[in-house]
């Protein structure tokens, strides 16, 4: 049974267009078009070759049986030898092509993701990415190998084939080759017209349960904490038997198709045979019916696929707009900029508004805030009253509706994101470390600094003697999410990490968040002392005190309002 969320994704999928997602991944497998196309042609010689050697063979056959001699071995040898090395070379080409190909797809993949993780990463989720990236990902190759290749052959197959059986009877040619249209083409084509209703079912079932999974599996503790393992199973059991479901519909799907492919290959073989006994068509003498039927039976075998993967084309098309979505701009994505950045680190919001949906009330509403170079200020406010919105707008992830921010005068709209992400650096309230080693962490931000630049770094950051302390020091093993460390060392590598930068312009969303009171003063005092001569932009919930403020502003209905210290 559909659950709505299937019949919603439903009905998403039939207002999606088929075609564009697909030219969309061919535009991004440009720059292997010569290796596809070499691979295409080699593929469509072994098939000439393969055709002409079934021919051979026919008439060799028909030949020994009738007590004939027919002058074919040396073509036999030479055919033979030349599909060998055609196919081997071909299976090669094809195959490294594609590679290649799908590993082009990955890497514009993870760029466009990488473009607008801050925007919107938080809004998808772990496993439909992990479906996006790999499953969706392999999915393409049937593409090129099982519909792009074989359908090439058919069109080449057609013309081929007519004019051979042409020669013996046209009658027979007539009918063998509209069956073989019908079975290349025709038949194909309502599979996929079928398939494209509920072809996508099967990835958006797999990318469910991996959701689900991941859900399950991340929140195991608080799964146990709150004894909720029964529900959390059902649930994940739930999604298996959706996707068990999909795949069951699928699966008679492509046996529909292949079963009819089938039937049209063994029609055609009758009408060659009947015509052999010359029953209901015109009498073909045996030997040139021998060649036609060893023809005949080739020809259908090469393009048997077809069907088949007219019947997957739904999923496919489906992986295709799935992967592509991912470049879509954000809503509010900005301008991509082209001047360097300014020399100077003075920072100025202008009367800037933004909403993050026009259903939404705005989250800044004709703000205006002066930050001059190296002063420090703190930026205070519940969730969601738009501090790490302004953090968002200053790193050039989303654009404002309206007024603009600038650097040094200049408007941020008009310089590079590189440029500007080089002057700022982020130490978010969800720093992730990676499962690598500390040094590969650190090195994140600065992969040419050298080993003392660490350790001064991590001394900054009071963390030294932690890294010291482990057996191979900066080439100790972190582990998931810094799992071998505790929170609070885990932020102050982090900040180690932000402070080896060297960015002048430094924002801290909510640094202190997960520590206990104690250990968030102690990393309050640390940022006092290591942050000295930047810009800092500190976003909290609330004062503790200890920091070392020049001023304090407060956001309340989308406007900054300054708090007296």
């Amino acid at each position: 049974m559909k659950t709505s969320e299937n019949r919603a994704f439903a009905r998403q999928a039939d207002r999606e267009g088929v075609l564009a997602p697909v030219l969309r991944i061919l535009h991004i497998w440009r720059n292997r078009a010569p290796l596809l196309t070499a691979g295409a042609i080699l593929s469509l010689l072994a098939l000439l070759i393969g055709l002409l050697l079934m021919r051979e063979a026919g008439v060799r056959v028909a030949a020994m049986t009738l007590g004939m001699v027919v002058v074919t071995a040396g073509s036999l040898r030479i055919l033979g030898s030349a599909r060998v090395i055609l196919r081997y070379s071909e299976r090669l080409l094809t195959h490294d092509a594609m590679f290649r190909a799908l590993a082009d797809v990955r890497v514009w993949f993870f760029r466009h993701l990488a473009r607008g993780a801050a925007a919107g990463l938080g809004f998808r989720r772990a496993g439909d990415l992990l479906s996006r990236l790999v499953a969706d990902v392999e999915a393409l190759d049937g593409l090129y190998l099982r519909i792009i290749v074989p359908l090439a052959g058919a069109v080449l197959i057609l013309p081929f084939l007519f004019i051979a059986i042409n020669l013996v009877s046209t009658a027979l040619a007539v009918v063998v080759t509209g069956l073989f249209a019908c079975g290349a083409f025709l038949l194909p084509l309502i599979a996929a017209m079928l398939g494209r209703r509920d072809g996508g079912q099967v990835n958006h079932a797999a990318a469910q349960l991996r959701i689900g999974v991941l859900d399950m599996v991340g929140g195991l503790r608080e799964i146990a904490t709150f004894g909720a393992e029964g529900r959390m199973l059902a649930h994940v059991r739930q999604r298996d038997g959706a996707l068990c479901h999909a795949q069951m519909r699928q699966a008679r799907m492509l046996a529909a198709a292949g079963a009819a492919s089938y039937l049209c290959g063994q029609a055609a073989v009758v009408a060659v045979l009947a015509a052999a006994m010359g029953l209901g068509l015109p009498r073909v003498p045996p030997l040139p019916a021998a060649a036609v039927l060893f023809l005949t039976v080739a020809a259908f075998e090469s393009v048997g696929g077809l069907t088949r993967a007219g019947a997957l084309a739904g999923n496919i098309t489906r992986a295709a707009a799935r992967v592509v979505a991912v470049g879509d701009l954000p809503e509010h994505a900005p301008p991509e900029g082209t001047q360097p950045a300014p020399a100077g680190n003075d920072i100025r919001f202008d009367h800037v508004s933004f909403r993050w949906s026009a259903d939404r009330a705005p989250v800044l509403d004709g703000l205006d805030l002066s930050i001059p170079a190296g002063q420090r200020i703190a930026l205070l406010g519940p969730s969601g009253v738009g501090k790490s919105t302004l953090a968002a707008l200053l790193l050039k992830v989303v654009a404002p509706q309206s007024g603009r921010i600038e650097l040094d005068g200049q408007d941020i709209a008009t310089i590079r994101e590189d440029a500007l992400r080089g002057r700022i650096a982020w130490l978010s309230q969800a720093t992730h470390l990676f499962a690598d080693t500390i040094r590969a962490n650190l090195l994140l931000g600065r992969p040419d600094a050298s080993e003392d630049e660490l350790w001064a770094a991590l001394e900054q950051a009071r963390v030294a003697d932690v890294v010291r302390g482990l057996p191979d020091g900066l080439d100790s093993w972190l582990g998931e999410g810094g799992a071998s460390l505790s929170g609070g060392q885990g932020r102050r590598l982090a900040l180690a990490r932000v402070l080896l930068s060297r960015a002048p312009i430094l924002i801290l969303d909510e640094p202190g968040t997960g520590l206990d009171a104690r250990t968030e003063q102690e990393f309050l005092q640390t940022l006092n002392g290591v942050t000295q001569g930047r810009t800092v932009i500190l976003i909290a919930h609330r004062l503790t005190g200890v920091e070392k403020l020049d001023r304090v502003w407060r956001i309340v209905d989308g406007k900054t309002v300054e708090v007296r210290q």
